[in-house]
């Protein structure tokens, strides 16, 4: 949903550096973001209480980044939505608060698709994750992390608390509301929700709705995670380096990269090469796939939170645009903005079908009733490494 281009990536299959953990040092408890670290690009907004679907969160934080200038009228705000390990960082360097680059940097800035010369881009990090709004990893009223004790929160609570913080930016309409993977749920569900405040509308690489197929995915993540001694229930963030959920939440990246790149891709890259003659594990060799994944896996733990993993997709799982509104098609005919719905030819995880369900029941579509559709090798990635077509069909909608 959110794998991200790194120069790693770009190395030969037979040489991907660092595969085995022991060669990064002890993994640490958590890769959250924690007030004292460096902010990075980050801004800050305090929102105050939220009931959400499993309870009452007494005060909300949320962690942001903006881009642009926002016009006098406040007419020209773009909100952009990351997927379910992505985070607010959309473009920029990497460097003290960021350890990667801008997941999209190729799309948001001056000169691209979504040109921050004209747009005030607005980019806020979920509820419920964990590089800076509040999450399973941030400290709760009584000074300990919340842990276990985090309150379940559905796709419409997290979009609830972005258009709290719209609000507190002074935006009322936005010019378009852009996402994908999880971040298309939540701009599909804005543009549902306040689609008086939505005039265009990006869904990327998403669904109206979950299905079992992509819940019974999610699932398994979560056991991997829940399953490590070392989750603790969810109240592991007071283990030492070493001792947290590691191994659980390396596996569920592991397992999730299987649903977000194409089989064709990882067969023609991978083939049955191997990694080395001999493995560190010390038997006859180990395929490069598997070093792959493993390497992968093990740089995830140093940037996500394993609690936040587990009630982030918790919140995939409760996405349904239709539920008490009479169904999808009837929710979908809410829509009021003008919509462009993309998705990949090659996505296993939400297949085009749910992109054409989509275009389908919105009813100002810039492509009919079927959604325009992204050739590409790279699976349910390719919105985020197909930059240019990506920023071909964004363009249509922003001009």
């Amino acid at each position: 949903m959110d794998w991200q281009t790194t120069p790693e990536d770009s190395v030969p299959s037979t040489m991907v550096p660092g595969a085995e953990l022991g060669t990064l040092g002890k993994p640490p408890v958590t890769g959250a973001w924690r007030p004292g670290d460096p902010p990075g690009a980050r801004r800050f907004e305090t929102l105050g209480e939220q009931f959400v679907r499993g309870g009452r969160i007494p005060s909300v934080r949320v962690a942001y980044e903006t881009w642009g200038t926002l016009s006098p009228a406040a007419d020209n705000a773009v909100l952009v939505f990351h997927a379910l390990t992505g985070d607010s960082h959309v473009a920029g360097p990497p460097g003290p608060g960021h350890r990667t680059a801008g997941w999209w940097g190729d799309v948001v800035g001056p000169g691209r698709a979504i040109d921050t010369d004209r747009w005030f881009v607005v980019a806020p990090n979920m509820l419920g994750g964990c590089q800076g709004t509040t999450g399973p990893s941030s400290l709760a009223p009584d000074g300990v992390e919340w842990g276990s004790r985090f309150p379940f929160v559905t796709i419409r609570d997290q979009v609830a608390t972005q258009l709290r913080l719209a609000d507190r930016l002074g935006i009322d309409r936005f010019a378009a509301v852009v996402g994908g993977s999880m971040g298309g749920m939540h701009a599909l569900e804005a543009a549902i929700t306040a689609p008086e405040r939505v005039a265009r509308l990006a869904v990327l690489a998403s669904t109206a709705q979950t299905t079992a197929d992509q819940i019974a995915a999610n699932s398994l993540q979560r056991a991997a995670i829940q399953m490590d001694p070392g989750y603790a229930g969810g109240d592991h963030h007071d283990a030492e380096p070493g001792e947290g959920p590691h191994r659980g939440l390396a596996l569920a990246r592991r397992m999730a990269m299987m649903t977000y790149r194409a089989s064709d891709e990882l067969n023609g890259r991978f083939a049955r090469s191997w990694q080395s003659d001999v493995s560190p594990l010390g038997d006859d060799g180990r395929f490069s796939v598997e070093s792959y994944l493993d390497f992968h896996g093990n740089k995830f733990t140093r940037r996500f939170d394993a609690a936040s993993y587990v009630a982030l997709t918790q919140a995939m799982d409760s996405h349904d645009v239709g539920a008490g509104r009479g169904g999808v098609a009837a929710a979908l005919a809410r829509v009021t903005a003008r919509t462009l719905v993309v998705g990949v030819s090659s996505d296993r995880l939400f297949p085009v079908e749910d992109q054409h369900r989509i275009a389908a029941g919105v009813p100002d579509t810039l492509d009919g009733d079927h959604a325009a559709v992204i050739t590409s090798e790279f699976g349910h990635d390719g919105f985020l490494i197909e930059h240019e077509a990506v920023g071909a069909h964004l363009r249509r909608l922003l001009d």
